[in-house]
């Protein structure tokens, strides 16, 4: 029988901290106070209403009139399981597009489920080459879906749904894209482009807490799932199951115990996003980019990805000269400046710092905080950088 020191147990309190990482994101007071609200039963008639609010407020998040627009009681990971499990059969070959780790993640859900995946290979950092798409399907006619990243965490790249949606509809295909990034933080347009499933996650630009994963289904997606030859893998991510509990105005079969507190505090994030309004959201992430990447630029630094396909919201920078121990940066902002930004991923591991601008993060004293903090760091290590120079660059950007 385990036993522990009874004086010793305590609340956990942890340090409050600048979040300037590929995510988690700030979470707006606003979000976290919606979190302490009264708990009430996940099949109360006042907490359905609240799940049709959420999902009106999701489909102005995304731009869609799909009816299938709901929150996965999950983050953003079985977001991206929910669209595979539901819309891929063993046998399938679907065609994967991959720059970054998260394309990888797709062949992974391919894989597992006893279908082939036709890889896409672009450079770690690049967009996704649309040439390079159309090319995979004129050579796979039995292609049955394309799958792709829209915003690539791991490099901070942005891909053009909309021309990879147009390719994949002439050649039949179904696309699936992983918004996790994107959503509320740069354009995006489920209907316009044609998108059929997309999955993006809370933890990011909407400013909310982790554990939610926003989905979307067209309605050629969803006859897809009605009209599958095989049961989903999945029971819990089953969309025949689950369609049952987010239904329209009917009676609602139970399911599962939806996360009721944290449903909230999405509910939350969705009214913050149109009160300030979706294309004011995307102007102010990129407006607050300029003025970071002003100031990285001034310091020395450099970006990984070309301008005209870098996400405002996740900036990849190269490390200076003369830095031996990146993870020591990192260390000391979290220590000595409550600040965090992100280390690189797969390839791009030791190359890079990740410098997210997400949701309730994307703020002129966040930007302004994080380089005086990485140029104090940096200079004190012996770092190649310009100094003096990035607080004056940055705020005349934030001026314009």
């Amino acid at each position: 029988m385990s036993t522990f020191n009874q004086p010793s147990v305590s609340s956990f309190q942890p340090s409050i901290r600048t979040l300037m990482g590929p995510g988690p994101s700030d979470v707006h007071p606003r979000i976290l106070s919606a979190l302490a609200r009264p708990t009430i039963g996940h099949l109360d008639p006042e907490f359905v209403a609240m799940m049709d609010d959420v999902k009106v407020l999701l489909q102005y998040a995304m731009q869609t009139n799909n009816q299938l627009t709901i929150p996965v009681s999950a983050p953003g990971s079985a977001g991206m399981e929910c669209c595979f499990v539901n819309l891929v059969e063993a046998g399938d070959k679907v065609i994967v597009c991959q720059n970054g780790v998260f394309g990888g993640r797709m062949k992974e859900n391919v894989e597992r489920l006893g279908a082939t995946a036709i890889m896409v290979q672009d450079d770690w950092g690049k967009a996704v080459d649309v040439a390079k798409v159309e090319q995979a399907l004129n050579d796979n006619p039995d292609a049955k879906i394309v799958a792709f990243v829209h915003a690539e965490t791991s490099t901070g790249a942005s891909s053009d749904a909309k021309a990879i949606c147009e390719l994949a509809h002439k050649h039949d295909c179904l696309t699936i894209v992983d918004a996790v990034t994107s959503l509320g933080g740069s354009e995006l347009r489920v209907d316009d482009w044609g998108i059929d499933a997309i999955y993006s996650g809370s933890q990011k630009c909407l400013s909310c807490v982790p554990g939610i994963s926003p989905v979307s289904f067209s309605e050629k997606a969803v006859e897809t799932v009605k009209n599958r030859k095989t049961p989903v893998q999945s029971w819990f991510l089953d969309l025949n199951l689950v369609m049952g509990y987010w239904g329209g105005n009917a009676k609602r079969a139970y399911h599962h115990t939806a996360p009721v507190n944290a449903l909230y505090a999405l509910h939350e994030s969705l009214v913050m996003l149109a009160n300030e309004g979706l294309e004011n959201s995307w102007a102010r992430h990129k407006h607050n980019h300029m003025a970071l990447r002003a100031g990285l630029e001034a310091m020395g630094l450099s970006f990984v990805v070309d301008e005209a396909d870098r996400l405002p919201q996740l900036n990849s920078v190269t490390i200076p000269e003369g830095v031996a121990d990146e993870a020591a940066v990192r260390s000391r902002l979290l220590n000595e400046y409550n600040l965090e930004i992100g280390a690189g991923l797969g390839a791009l591991a030791g190359k890079v710092w990740r410098i997210g601008l997400m949701g309730h993060s994307s703020r002129a004293e966040n930007i302004l905080l994080c380089l005086a903090a990485l140029e104090s760091v940096l200079s004190d290590m012996g770092a190649k950088i310009n100094t003096g120079v990035a607080l004056a660059a940055a705020q005349k950007a934030l001026n314009k």
